[in-house]
C-alpha cells in the first residue's frame, strides 16, 4: 500500500513539473491539513462559518455572543451527538452579510474561546441527498491496476 501511494505521489509530481500548470486540473482531496492560503484549497467565502474546537461547555448563546461583535448573526447551531446528547465540539455561525463572516473568520481563527482555540473555515454549501463527486487527477497517466 505504501509503495502505491509513493508511486502515485511521484507520478503526480512528475506530471506537475513536466506539464504546464494552467492546463493541469488538480483538486484538493483534503484541504484541512494543507495551507488554506491557496485559493483552490479553501471553499469560497460565504456568510456561513464552520467553527471547530469548541469547548463542551459552549452553548449557542455564548457562541452567538462571541461572534455578534462582527455583524448581524442570523443563526448559530452547535452539533450534538444524538446518542449521548453531548456536544461534538463544532458548530456553524450564519451571518447576514458575507463581509461580516470574512472579518469574523480572520479575527477569531486561532483565538481561544473558553480555553480552547477555535478553527474557523467557510462552510461548504451542501444539498442533502445529492451525491458527492470525488475529484480525479487529470493528465497524470495510467495507474497500475490493483487486480494484478
Amino acid at each position: 500500500m505504501k509503495n502505491n501511494i509513493t508511486w502515485i505521489a511521484r507520478r503526480a509530481l512528475t506530471s506537475l513539473t513536466s506539464t504546464n500548470s494552467s492546463t493541469l486540473n488538480l483538486r484538493s482531496y483534503c484541504s484541512s491539513s494543507l495551507s488554506s492560503s491557496s485559493s483552490f484549497l479553501s471553499p469560497p467565502p460565504s456568510p456561513k462559518l464552520f467553527v471547530a474546537g469548541l469547548s463542551r461547555s459552549v452553548d449557542e448563546k455564548s457562541l452567538k455572543d462571541a461572534f455578534s461583535s462582527f455583524g448581524d448573526v442570523e443563526e448559530v447551531k452547535i452539533i450534538y451527538d444524538k446518542d449521548t446528547g453531548r456536544s461534538r465540539c463544532f458548530g456553524f455561525v450564519h451571518f447576514s452579510k458575507e463581509n461580516d463572516a470574512e472579518s469574523a473568520k480572520s479575527a477569531m481563527d486561532g483565538k481561544a474561546l473558553m480555553g480552547r482555540p477555535l478553527r474557523i473555515r467557510f462552510a461548504l454549501q451542501r444539498v442533502r441527498g445529492q451525491p458527492i463527486v470525488v475529484p480525479r487527477l487529470t493528465n497524470v497517466g495510467d495507474f497500475p491496476s490493483r487486480n494484478k
